[in-house]
C-alpha cells in the first residue's frame, strides 16, 4: 500500500514500513531503543516485531498491564521513573506498540520526558490504526474523563502492519470498525456505503479500507492540525460517546465498554439529534441506527443511568464557554461542529435507542 504523507510524518504500511523504520534508525543514530507495550502486545506482537527491528543499539521494553485503566498519570510516573533509571536521554527513541491506550500514553510519555523524545507509533489494533497513532493527538484520563490531560505533538513515523490483526479477538476488531464507520459518516457517503451490510461483504481487501480510514482522518487533521475548525468532525459520536465509556468504566455494575463499542452508541444517539434538528433524514437516521445495531450488542439502559452520563458531559474537553458542544452530521457524509442539544433531546435520543 502506498505510504501517506501526514503533518511533520509518514504513516508506512506493512513490508515497507519495517524497511522505513530500521532505515530511519540507523540515520538518526540513537543512543537507546525504548518499547512501551501491554501484556497482549508483549505476548502476541513482540515475538513478530523485534526479528524485524535491524539495529545494533540497546533496547530496553517496558511493559504495562492492558486496559484503558492502566492510561493515566500514576502509570506515566512509573515510566518516566524507569526510564531515569535505564539512563534514557534526550537522544533515546520510544517505541509505542500496541492499542490505542499505548499510543496515547506513550506519545504523552515522550513529549513531556526531559522536555521530548522522538517516539514512533506502530499501531496493534485495529482502533489504533485507523484513529488512535494518527493525528499527533496523545494523552491520558484524569479519573473516569476520557483523555483530559494531554498534548498534541506527532511522532517520527506510524508503521501499520495489518497482520497483526490476526491476533485480534472479534470484539476488538468490532471497537476498530466503529470509528472506520464514522469516517464515512462524517466525510466520505461512498466509504460509509462499503460497509451498509456486512454480512454480504468478504472483505477480501480490507487492507484497502484501512487504507482509506487512514487517508480520511489524514486528510481532516491536514486542513485542521489543532482542532480549531473541521477536525471537530472527528468528535461526531464522541461527546455522548465517551460519556458512556467514562460512566461504564466507573461503574461496577456496568459491563466495561470497549471505546468502539461505547463510539456506536453515540453515534446512533448523536444521529437522532442530528435527524431532530433537521440535519438528517428519517431514512438517512434510521439506515444508521439500523446498519450499527446489526454490529454492535444493544446496551441496556436503567432510567437511572442518564443523569449521570448527563453530569459526565459538562467534563467534555470539546465544550466552550460552559456549554456542550457536539459535532452533528449534516447528512450523510458531512457535519456541522459547534452544534449545541438541550437535556431533553439527549433523553428522547436515549429512548428513541431502546426501541
Amino acid at each position: 500500500m502506498k505510504s501517506i504523507e501526514a503533518n511533520g510524518y509518514t504513516v508506512f504500511f506493512n513490508k515497507n514500513g519495517y524497511t522505513s523504520l530500521n532505515h530511519y534508525i540507523t540515520k538518526k543514530n540513537y543512543s537507546t531503543i525504548f518499547i512501551i507495550s501491554d501484556t497482549n502486545s508483549n505476548e502476541k506482537c513482540l515475538p513478530k516485531f523485534l526479528p524485524l527491528l535491524e539495529t545494533d543499539k540497546s533496547i530496553e521494553i517496558i511493559e504495562i498491564e492492558s486496559g484503558e485503566t492502566e492510561k493515566n498519570i500514576a502509570t506515566c510516573v512509573e515510566i518516566w521513573t524507569i526510564l531515569t533509571e535505564l539512563g534514557a536521554d534526550r537522544k533515546s527513541l520510544l517505541l509505542n506498540i500496541g492499542g490505542g491506550v499505548i499510543t496515547d500514553i506513550g506519545g504523552f510519555i515522550a513529549s513531556t520526558f526531559k522536555r521530548g523524545i522522538d517516539f514512533i507509533n506502530i499501531p496493534t489494533t485495529l482502533l489504533a490504526m485507523v484513529d488512535a497513532s494518527i493525528g499527533g493527538k496523545n494523552g491520558v484520563d484524569l479519573g473516569n474523563l476520557k483523555n483530559q490531560i494531554g498534548v498534541i505533538n506527532v511522532p517520527k513515523m506510524v508503521v501499520i502492519d495489518t497482520d497483526f490483526l490476526t491476533t485480534l479477538p472479534q470484539n476488538e476488531m468490532r471497537s476498530g470498525l466503529a470509528e472506520m464507520l464514522k469516517h464515512g459518516l462524517i466525510f466520505d457517503k461512498n466509504y460509509w456505503n462499503e460497509f451498509k451490510d456486512l454480512s454480504q461483504k468478504d472483505f477480501a481487501d480490507f487492507d484497502q479500507l484501512i487504507h482509506r480510514s487512514v487517508e480520511i482522518k489524514n486528510e481532516i487533521v491536514l486542513q485542521d492540525p489543532t482542532e480549531n475548525g473541521i477536525r471537530k468532525a472527528l468528535n461526531f459520536g464522541h461527546t455522548l460517546g465517551h460519556a458512556i465509556e467514562s460512566y461504564f468504566l466507573e461503574n461496577e455494575n456496568k459491563k466495561t465498554l470497549l471505546h468502539g463499542e461505547a463510539i456506536a452508541i453515540g453515534m446512533i444517539l448523536e444521529s437522532f439529534i442530528s435527524w431532530k434538528k433537521q440535519l438528517l433524514s428519517k431514512d438517512e437516521f434510521n439506515e444508521i441506527k439500523s446498519t450499527l445495531n446489526s454490529i454492535f450488542e444493544i446496551i441496556h439502559f436503567e432510567e437511572n443511568d442518564l443523569q449521570p452520563i448527563l453530569d459526565l458531559l459538562i467534563h467534555d474537553k470539546k465544550n466552550e464557554n460552559g456549554e456542550i458542544q457536539f459535532a452533528l452530521l449534516d447528512g450523510i457524509g458531512k457535519t456541522r461542529f459547534n452544534q449545541k442539544s438541550d437535556n431533553e433531546l439527549i433523553t428522547q435520543a436515549f429512548e428513541n435507542y431502546k426501541s
